[in-house]
């Protein structure tokens, strides 16, 4: 490990100590290395595009748009490649949370996820996503795998 020294004013001293204590992080070098690890993630890469990821499309939309429900279906059906799982939990009477899991190339699941936080009606739409060279066994759920046995990689 190399050993590094940085400069912070008090409150964000004091935001670090917090994100360090509620997330349960035994120092403020772990809490410095999780947010350093989540912020190279967000940064885009040259060749990026090309990349094979898995992703979390999370949007909120007004189910009482005219045809939004049978568009998205018919979104997600249509790309059901990419498709791993969708969670759909009704917030209220007129608005739905979906959680959509993809995988595929970025660009491929980006565009997906631009077109579906694009439809008319859909209030809120964020992707996160995650860079994964997984092979095929890796793929599988978790009950699929001998055993009930996968693998996780540590960084």
């Amino acid at each position: 490990m190399q050993r590094v020294t940085i400069t912070i004013d008090e409150e964000l001293m004091s935001a670090l100590d917090q994100y360090m204590e509620t997330g349960g992080h035994q120092n403020r070098s772990e809490a410095v290395r999780d947010l350093v690890r989540a912020g190279l993630l967000k940064r885009p890469e040259a060749d990026d595009s090309a990349r094979h990821c898995v992703a979390a499309l999370v949007y909120v939309y007004d189910h009482e748009t005219r045809q939004l429900s049978k568009r998205l279906m018919n979104d997600h059906h249509s790309h059901a490649d990419m498709s791993i799982a969708t969670l759909h939990v009704h917030m209220d009477e007129a608005t739905c949370l979906e959680v959509s899991l993809l995988k595929g190339q970025k660009s491929d699941v980006e565009h997906f996820a631009g077109h579906v936080i694009g439809e008319r009606g859909v209030r809120y739409g964020q992707l996160v996503v995650l860079p994964s060279d997984v092979d095929q066994r890796d793929a599988l759920p978790h009950d699929h795998h001998p055993a009930g046995r996968h693998a996780h990689s540590s960084n």
